[in-house]
């Protein structure tokens, strides 16, 4: 007798779940549809990016060998396209940086401070906005722009490059007449760089001149 229970349970069951299904045909058929809709979309979305990021670092292959013959016009048209059509790849920012390091090296700073200035808008791995900022305030100091320089010095992370940042942020300093400050920035570089590290020097260098820079303002 229980056999015969259970038997028609398990019909009641089965007919039940017939009946769901007819009621819900639709809906299921539609919710199926958007499903596999969602998974093609998803990897036709993902085979553009990677077409996109293929065509992009051919691109920087294109613009670097520009670079490397001294073919400038058609470097800056490579350069051109990157930031038009990859505007958010990193290499349209590598190839900014780059052209920002032409322009500082031919003399034009003002260049190179537009160039910075889109690679720093355009950046959105945080290491790499970073070392665009480095730059920028390098770039500023020269300039002569010594206040804007340590604004953007602020906005590096102090885990991301600190001996380049430190001894940076102590060249600003010393130019802005902050003796005592520059010497902890530089003591600061000096705490992240190795004993035999060739910028050490440098730094120690840079660290000697202020006794006399503090006795000039004495005087």
């Amino acid at each position: 007798m229980r056999m015969a229970f259970e038997v028609l349970d398990e019909h009641e069951q089965g007919e039940l779940v017939r009946k769901w299904l007819r009621a819900n045909a639709m809906s299921i058929l539609i919710g199926i549809a958007i499903g596999l809709l969602l998974i093609f979309g998803f990897q036709q979305w993902k085979a553009r990016e990677l077409r996109s990021h293929a065509e992009a670092a051919t691109s920087y292959g294109s613009f670097i060998e520009a670079v490397e013959a001294k073919k400038a016009d058609d470097a800056a048209a490579v350069a051109a396209t990157l930031r038009k059509d990859y505007p958010s790849s990193p290499y349209a920012v590598l190839a900014a940086m780059r052209q920002a390091e032409i322009a500082v090296e031919k003399g034009d700073l003002a260049a190179a401070a537009a160039d910075l200035d889109w690679a720093d808008k355009t950046a959105s791995e945080s290491s790499m906005k970073s070392l665009i900022v480095l730059r920028q305030a390098r770039v500023s100091l020269a300039l002569g722009e010594a206040d804007k320089a340590l604004a953007q010095l602020d906005r590096v992370a102090k885990s991301d490059y600190p001996a380049l940042a430190g001894e940076l942020r102590g060249d600003v300093l010393a130019k802005l007449g902050r003796i005592e400050d520059a010497r902890a920035a530089y003591q600061e570089a000096l705490s992240h760089l190795d004993m035999q590290s060739p910028g050490r020097t440098f730094v120690e260098m840079k660290l000697g001149d202020l006794s006399a820079a503090a006795e000039k303002q004495k005087s």
